[in-house]
């Protein structure tokens, strides 16, 4: 599968680069509307605020994650 970038001219799709297809080669557009741009890590990170906190995670389960995960004795004890 390629992925290309595009826009809508309010008729037609309009490719933003060279797609390589010989003309009239069937395709299967795909929409994914780019509201944040090339920003998928603030993508993410507005999908992980979705999801509540947990109460059973350790306040410092970030700083401390290689003990938790791996049984590694903690740094800041």
């Amino acid at each position: 599968m390629a992925s290309i970038r595009a826009h809508f001219d309010g008729k037609v799709f309009v490719p933003d680069e060279p797609v390589g297809l010989p003309p009239n080669a069937p395709i299967r557009l795909v929409l994914v509307t780019e509201s944040d741009g090339d920003r998928p890590l603030l993508e993410l990170a507005r999908a992980a605020q979705r999801f509540p906190d947990d109460p059973n995670w350790p306040p410092d389960g970030a700083a401390e994650h290689d003990h938790y995960l791996y049984g590694t004795p903690k740094r800041n004890a």
